[in-house]
């Protein structure tokens, strides 16, 4: 059963911006604990991102992208976003939208979250 979908992802020029979207399925996640994005770029590991505690919206991000990237969650719309400005190439990757249901405190290991999403490309051009 898929649970998460994510949309937003595209192609950008460096500096600009873009909003991933992840839907859940609005009767599971109530059951949820954390929210997360991950990137995968070619050839590398699939790295956090940023978290969002599903009912309580406290965040924590990757050094790489704080004060850049910001994850808030819609609960009317069963939806977590991914704001993401001043975007460098190196952001390029695909992005993951991650569930978690046991862990307390803010996971950000790959192996800690229960249910994925299928990915979205973002492309950062220089």
């Amino acid at each position: 059963q898929v649970q998460l979908v994510e949309s937003g992802g595209g192609l950008v020029q460096a500096g600009g911006s873009l909003r991933l979207s992840c839907a859940g399925v609005p009767g599971l996640m109530f059951s949820y604990l954390n929210m997360a994005w991950f990137r995968q770029a070619p050839g590398k590991e699939r790295e956090f991102v940023a978290v969002i505690r599903w009912h309580s919206g406290s965040t924590y991000y990757a050094d790489s992208v704080k004060g850049r990237f910001t994850i808030s969650g819609d609960h009317a719309r069963s939806t977590v976003y991914l704001e993401m400005n001043s975007l460098k190439p190196e952001d390029t990757s695909v992005y993951y939208c991650a569930a978690d249901r046991n862990v307390l405190g803010f996971p950000v290991r790959v192996q800690e979250y229960d249910y994925w999403g299928q990915g979205t490309q973002v492309t950062v051009s220089s």
